[in-house]
């Protein structure tokens, strides 16, 4: 094949838990094939199936709603590592934008795949325990059952017991998801069952293989002496594990950079075969008895695991300080200002947050006074927002002001500088299913990393738990407005004209300037009641607290006192205010009533007092001198025929 030309292009991959070594490898593969021919690599990467929580989950696959690929000129989906489901979904999207895409490991239709041939290899190890070792009872641990990996070895497996006519049954099998945890358990399941125990136990990849050596050893039973024991995959682990583990080598660097290279050589109009073969090749090692010359030399092996080791620690002390740091951000601002330590020395070039314009919802209905009860369709479970925010952006050295930008754009910065080779991480946000949005790290070696998904659980949470602080102060703040604040008329209450009128009475106090009370009572409220119903005699008294409100042009504070009574008050008033006051408030009432189209006429009784008020007193002394003067008000005058019907 000859040189493929510079053309700067932009390829999807799509992986989840790229902390396990076959993806890791993979996208090796892929990455240098890529740095190597200038191709920009944009990874959408999930940590499904990890927790054995079906709504974190949910929340983890929601980032492979995010790629536009209508942007990008390839994708390339490790589609082992998802579900079917999730595979057709990418398959439907990535056909839509007519873009050519490569599916390793599972065959998706009208895509370039890469497969490595399992069959043989997984046959021969089988033929192998049988022919050299004598074995005669297995025990399967197998991978999920909708993986056409995992159903190629194990039906490779069978065939081989059936050719050599071994009986094996259902029961003989255990079902996993590939991970280490399923190794411990079908160990357990094993032990537990009471049956003799197998000669061997071939397990489809080498983490529930390592699982299972573990769980034997703290029960006693030893390998090879007792048991032996076949993984898949050749990962480190396996190379160097004690005793080394026969497994199957695959090209899993080569699979990625043929991955790499069959989307560049398509952009270039070359014809290309749509399906690719690669071998996978037997290791026999100590865990079925044989010698094993291929295990890393103790030094290097040594110093490796000291510098592993050196660097998880330094990580997880990152992490540490950290999560310790956020969960003291109280607001947004504070919480970025957190991160960009942390992204000065995680040596990434450029970093994204990425947020849901609706990742914080206001749950107070203020026109109604409602404590909102959040659910599914108040946030983002599926895709994202319309508009991201981007409250922190960090590229050539420096920290960017805010911006926010339309979700298909995924990143404003998605090609940009073109001379520089990019590795772009997308990763999701998220809180159980509720989307929070997602973070984007450029040229970094922490996403590969065995603690990157602790990294971004830290984040989500620490997000969350900002979210939850922004709602219940508002919760406090909506509960102290509806302890201040009289829920009919809007204006304040008892407590809140206590609250807000005391300190302006004890300053008038101390400089000796004259305070204002009014007392206001409606007149005729039972009529309006009896008459037109108690919704028109609550509609009246809204109506008079408006009027009160619009009157009061000097920092006036207005109150329901209670039923049709309110009051105003107001500090460093004089005579000639009182009684502007008074005329305002009687041309306005003489308006409403003449345009209002209230099948009623509202009438105010008023009473005031304006003094300068003495040490010792309050200011519900001077509200009974008001209200007696309103009073002497209401006797004095003479009723109007409407007015007779309601007293």
């Amino acid at each position: 094949m000859g040189t493929i030309p510079n053309d700067n292009l932009n390829i999807a991959v799509i992986a989840s838990g790229i902390d396990e070594e076959y993806q890791q490898s993979v996208l090796l593969g892929i990455q240098r094939y890529a740095k190597q021919h200038h191709v920009n690599i944009a990874h959408f990467i999930a940590f499904g199936g990890m927790l054995a929580n079906p709504k974190y989950d949910l929340g983890e696959y929601n980032i492979f709603e995010l790629p536009n690929f209508s942007q990008f000129d390839g994708a390339i989906l490790l589609s082992n590592t998802f579900s079917a489901d999730l595979a057709e979904m990418l398959r439907s999207r990535i056909e839509e934008a007519g873009i050519p895409a490569v599916s390793l490991d599972r065959n998706l239709e009208g895509f370039y795949f890469i497969g490595i041939e399992n069959a043989s290899a997984m046959e021969q190890i089988t033929r192998h325990f049988i022919e050299i070792h004598g074995v005669r009872r297995f025990y399967f641990v197998s991978g999920p059952d909708d993986n056409s990996e995992s159903q190629e070895r194990l039906q490779a497996f069978s065939r081989v017991l059936k050719e050599y006519a071994i009986p094996f049954a259902d029961d003989q099998i255990y079902h996993g998801t590939f991970r280490g945890k399923d190794g411990r358990r079908a160990a357990e399941l094993l032990l537990q069952s009471g049956q003799p125990l197998p000669e061997a136990i071939v397990c489809a990849n080498d983490a529930m293989a390592i699982s299972v050596l573990l769980t034997l050893e703290a029960n006693g039973i030893r390998c090879p002496e007792d048991i032996l024991v076949s993984g898949f995959d050749n990962i480190y682990n396996a190379r160097n594990f004690s005793p080394t583990l026969t497994t199957v080598e695959r090209p899993l660097l080569q699979s990625g950079a043929l991955a790499c290279e069959l989307i560049c050589r398509h952009t270039v109009g070359e014809d290309l075969p749509m399906q690719h073969a690669l071998n996978a090749v037997p290791v026999y090692a100590e865990s079925c008895g044989c010698h094993c010359s291929e295990a890393e030399d103790i030094a290097l092996f040594k110093k490796r695991n000291f510098q592993v080791q050196e660097n998880t620690v330094r990580i997880i002390s990152r992490i540490n300080q950290l999560s310790c740091s956020l969960v003291e951000c109280d607001r947004l601002d504070e919480l970025t200002d957190t991160l960009k330590a942390f992204i000065c020395a995680s040596d990434c070039e450029e970093f994204y947050l990425c947020l849901n314009d609706n990742w914080y919802i206001k749950q107070i209905r203020q026109e109604t006074g409602y404590i909102d009860e959040i659910s599914a369709d108040n946030y983002t479970v599926k895709g994202y927002s319309k508009r991201i925010l981007m409250p922190l952006a960090y590229y050539d050295g420096v920290f960017h002001e805010r911006e926010s930008f339309v979700s298909t754009d995924m990143l404003p910065y998605l090609k940009r500088n073109p001379e520089h080779w990019r590795a772009m991480y997308f990763v999701p946000l998220h809180f159980r299913e509720r989307c929070l949005g997602y973070f984007v790290m450029v040229n970094s070696e922490l996403p590969m990393h065995l603690l990157f998904h602790t990294w971004s659980i830290t984040l989500s949470n620490s997000l969350e738990n900002l979210r939850k602080l922004l709602c219940l102060d508002e919760v406090v703040q909506e509960l102290d407005r509806l302890y201040a604040i009289d829920s009919l008329t809007g204006i304040f209450n008892r407590n809140g004209f206590q609250r807000s009128a005391n300190a302006l009475f004890q300053d008038c106090i101390a400089k000796q300037l004259p305070v204002m009370i009014m007392f206001v009572d409606m007149d005729g409220l039972k009529y309006v009641n009896d008459s037109h119903g108690h919704k028109e005699g609550d509609r009246a008294i809204r109506t008079i607290a408006s009027i009160l409100q619009v009157v009061c042009m000097k920092q006036e504070i207005t109150c329901r006192f209670g039923g049709d009574e309110f009051f105003i008050f107001a500090a460093d008033y004089t005579e000639e205010d009182e009684r502007q006051l008074r005329q305002r408030i009687h041309a306005a009432l003489d308006l409403c009533n003449r345009h209002g189209g209230l099948p009623y006429r509202l009438c105010l009784s008023l009473g005031s007092c304006v003094m300068v008020p003495q040490p010792g007193s309050n200011v519900f002394q001077l509200i009974s001198l008001a209200d007696n003067r309103m009073y002497e008000e209401k006797k004095k005058k003479n009723p109007s025929k409407y007015l007779k019907q309601g007293l």
